[in-house]
């Protein structure tokens, strides 16, 4: 084997629109490719856009939430294999099947091109098949963003037994698959994470050797968000963005900061992304009296992402805790001021206080409020934060950079897997 490497890179779930799995996969492998390795992405649907030079291979499954049927109740021809019957169970009972059955349906297609990779990549499906894929002998380098046993705490804390016991019985079905995720984790040899404030909570929460784990910052293209001359803010303008309106990405302290900040100047809020079906959002905006000024945007152009941050006055990451977080550097890349909580591992990501962002406790709309209207009245302070945010994320924050790293762990699970064969 010479030096280019050949990379199954897996993503059950590689939607390029919304959440970082698809975001991550398509800059990892480009990257990849322009340091001259062949990298195929596997992906389930939502599928990944990728580069020209990055094939694509479909694992298609049933594809039980897709954005125009979520919740997809299949025909009777579309049940092909054992595996199709057990993701639909899986829905029918309140779970979420994908990591499970994407892992055995990829394990199949994997080690039918068995001398056709080097190493397989998996960016957080950690299903059964995976670890099975391991003990096939495959090198494998694991990608955790961060514990979703966070994601679950907080939900369920939001939905209490006492208020919403439906609810609570529906999450901890939805979440289900942890246990499986947990146990597949504390058996993968080499694991990738992106801050120590995730490794730090991996190995509290899923058991996993701190030591088993390394750092990888994810990054930005800092060519693709920039600041744009010619695009001016608009006064008053707030802008969030959310995939989905979780607990963990904190819209509600955000929109009860708003309601505070429009009790002294003008201002509205735009989110992009949009509530969720059956979603409280709606009635929040209207017992905060936002009717009106809040909107929200989804299916937005790579370019248009860039004019709205180039249009905020502030950028707010109101997150109860992050991983990482795409949002926060994306803001800053863009010259957007940013305003972000001290949750998980955002102050690893911007800086110390007042250096890059201003930075307030999590779920604290007192906090985020005043820190919004510090940047809305302040255009000295919007434009050090702006320009001191950009100067981060160039030093270090790049795609580039951590492909680079990422080879690094590759090789060196395929010299783990060479020496464990020999012993």
């Amino acid at each position: 084997m010479g030096d280019s490497l050949r990379i199954a890179l897996l993503v059950y779930r590689g939607n390029p629109h919304s959440g970082g799995q698809g975001v991550y996969t398509h800059h990892l492998s480009k990257e990849l490719a322009a340091l001259g390795h062949h990298a195929e992405v596997f992906s389930g649907q939502p599928y990944p856009e990728l580069v020209p030079e990055v094939p694509l291979v479909k694992v298609p499954s049933l594809d039980l939430y897709r954005a125009d049927d979520p919740f997809h109740i299949p025909k009777l021809g579309e049940f092909k294999t054992a595996i199709d019957v057990l993701e639909f169970a899986i829905m029918c009972t309140a779970g979420f099947p994908e990591p499970r059955t994407f892992s055995r349906r990829v394990r199949k297609v994997l080690n039918a091109r068995r001398e056709d990779f080097d190493v397989i990549h998996d960016n957080q499906c950690l299903g059964n098949g995976i670890l099975r894929l391991l003990h096939d002998g495959w090198p494998i380098v694991e990608t955790l963003h961060h514990p979703i046993t966070v994601d679950r705490r907080l939900e369920l804390a939001q939905n209490p037994w006492t208020k919403r016991p439906l609810r609570q019985i529906t999450l901890r079905r939805w979440f289900g698959f942890l246990g499986m995720q947990c146990k597949v984790a504390r058996q993968m040899p080499r694991i990738v994470t992106v801050s120590e404030s995730s490794r730090r909570d991996i190995t509290k929460d899923m058991g996993v050797p701190y030591e088993r784990m390394s750092i990888v910052p994810v990054g930005v293209d800092t060519d693709h968000f920039r600041p744009l001359p010619h695009v001016k803010p608009v006064p008053g303008r707030i802008m969030t963005t959310a995939s989905a309106d979780v607990a963990l990405k904190g819209l509600v302290p955000l929109l009860e900061a708003v309601a505070k900040v429009r009790t002294e100047r003008d201002a509205h809020l735009l989110v992009v992304g949009k509530p969720r079906d059956g979603s409280s959002i709606p009635s929040v905006i209207e017992r905060l009296g936002l009717e009106g000024h809040v909107t929200f945007t989804s299916g937005v152009a790579p370019e248009r992402m860039v004019e709205l941050y180039n249009e905020a006055e502030v950028a707010v990451v109101p997150s109860l805790y992050e991983g990482f977080s795409l949002p926060a550097i994306e803001a800053m890349a863009c010259g957007a001021p940013l305003v972000a909580t001290t949750g998980g591992a955002l102050p690893e990501v911007v800086g110390p206080d007042g250096r890059n962002a201003l930075t307030v406790p999590p779920g604290d709309p007192g906090a985020l409020a005043g820190a919004i209207g510090r940047v809305l009245d302040d255009a000295e302070l919007r434009q050090r934060l702006g320009t001191a945010g950009r100067a981060h994320v160039l030093d270090r924050f790049t795609w580039a950079e951590m492909a680079r790293q990422t080879v690094e762990h590759y090789r060196l699970a395929i010299e783990d897997t060479k020496a464990k064969a020999k012993a």
